[in-house]
């Protein structure tokens, strides 16, 4: 079975070491851009995430480009707690939580890719065009340096994110990304320990928002480096340029009065060294991926907002499941539809919900229920939301990104029965 994958990065480079793993070894990815410079800032991997990449026998080398949080927390503006609980391996998962740089999780990922693949990452390749064939197959058509070139596959997967060419071909109508009216403006930047050094903190409501999280230990002095998103709903359009670098002192300024006693957020802001600029946008759910042999995966089948830090491990759900189905087909051309469309039966409904409950600020709806309850602050949570819909928020949200502790330890593994005995099935970190 041959198959193109459209884009290198997390989730393409997923499908990739996934579908080698599973025993499809006739892989090719193709990557618009003429190199891999691993871009970007901090990302969160979840559990249910880390176990796919533990079970690819991937793990190790991705979790030392990070760290593991034990502590999510949330906070009003004023700094004043909301709801905390216990993250990764401390919240009794079989797995931890890994916050990562996104770039060097995806170089990691392309040096584990480029090991294992037959063929090396095709790059510089752009996708123009697919079309169906009398056989069943599907051919590619991209755009090079020095031309146009066809290749030829039995699946294209379409790994090309929220800008995706493969799912424009299906939906050239759809049009850019819809705005939320919020603006993120996402940095890195080295500052005092805050807490207990291994907490992810978001602060703030539906309006104006802060989350930090580690990227490093803390050295010897006692600072870390930390990721931040800040966030702020604006006027305008939404129509900003993606990864514009900002002058971080009118940022830190929109946040001048959030200083708490265990984190000062304008300091934090104004020494990071770059700030990017994005509109915060998604995808609207669509009612099919796949059309004949070819289907959608990551941003590219189901963008969405970062509330809950979930796209980056459902995309590499998605590509475990599909190489899953596709290893357990034959290479028949009923074979291989039939494997596509359990794929998107396993994949699309889940992540058409999963984006709804995104939409509605997912497990951060905590802080915007306090906002509203208490917009001058409060001296006891409990007066406000009850310990029972703090717990019930969290657990819905779990349950409907499918990383409930009890679900995804129990769940089977997305390794094929076939697989070599080089991927461990049921590992335990």
């Amino acid at each position: 079975m041959r198959i193109i994958i459209v884009g290198a990065g997390i989730g393409g480079l997923a499908t990739a070491i996934s579908l080698h793993e599973a025993g499809l070894r006739d892989v090719t990815v193709f990557e618009r851009s003429s190199t891999i410079r691993g871009l970007g800032v901090g990302i969160n991997l979840l559990p249910h995430a880390m176990r796919e990449l533990t079970e690819l026998g991937v793990a190790d080398s991705i979790a030392a480009e990070g760290v593991t949080p034990t502590t999510l927390s949330y906070f009003t503006r004023r700094g004043e707690e909301i709801w905390s609980e216990p993250r990764g391996l401390a919240a009794g998962y079989h797995w931890p939580q890994l916050s990562v740089h996104r770039g060097r999780l995806q170089l990691a990922l392309r040096d584990l890719a480029e090991a294992r693949l037959a063929e090396p990452i095709r790059l510089g390749h752009r996708l123009i065009a697919a079309a169906s064939n009398a056989d069943g197959t599907e051919t590619a058509r991209f755009a090079t340096d020095d031309g146009e070139v066809e290749e030829t596959a039995d699946v294209i997967i379409g790994a090309d994110g929220i800008h995706s060419a493969l799912r424009a071909l299906s939906y050239p109508d759809e049009g850019a990304p819809p705005w939320s009216g919020l603006t993120l403006w996402r940095g890195i930047t080295r500052i005092p320990a805050f807490l207990d050094g291994r907490t992810m903190i978001m602060a703030g409501d539906g309006e104006q928002k802060f989350v930090a999280y580690p990227l490093s230990e803390k050295d010897a002095a006692g600072d870390m480096l930390v990721n931040f998103i800040a966030e702020r709903r604006v006027g305008g359009t939404g129509d900003a340029d993606w990864n514009r670098a900002v002058d971080p002192a009118p940022i830190a300024e929109l946040f001048r009065e959030w200083s708490f006693d265990w984190l000062d957020i304008p300091a934090a802001i104004a020494r990071a060294e770059e700030i990017l600029e994005y509109p915060m946008v998604d995808r609207d759910p669509l009612p099919q991926w796949t059309h004949g042999r070819t289907t959608l995966l990551g941003d590219a089948a189901h963008a969405m907002y970062p509330n809950g830090s979930n796209g980056g491990s459902q995309a590499i759900l998605d590509a475990r499941t599909l190489a899953f189905h596709l290893a357990a087909s034959d290479d028949s051309a009923a074979g291989i539809e039939e494997a596509l469309a359990r794929y998107e039966d396993a994949r699309r409904p889940a992540m058409t919900a999963l984006l709804a409950g995104t939409r509605a600020t997912g497990p951060e709806r905590v802080m915007q229920l306090a906002r509203e309850r208490a917009p001058q602050g409060f001296d006891d949570i409990e007066q406000v939301i009850s310990l029972a819909e703090r717990r019930q928020i969290a657990t819905d949200y779990k349950v409907a990104a499918g990383f409930l502790p009890e679900l995804l330890n129990d769940r089977p593994s997305l390794t094929p029965p076939s697989a070599g005995s080089s991927t461990p099935t049921q590992a335990r970190r």
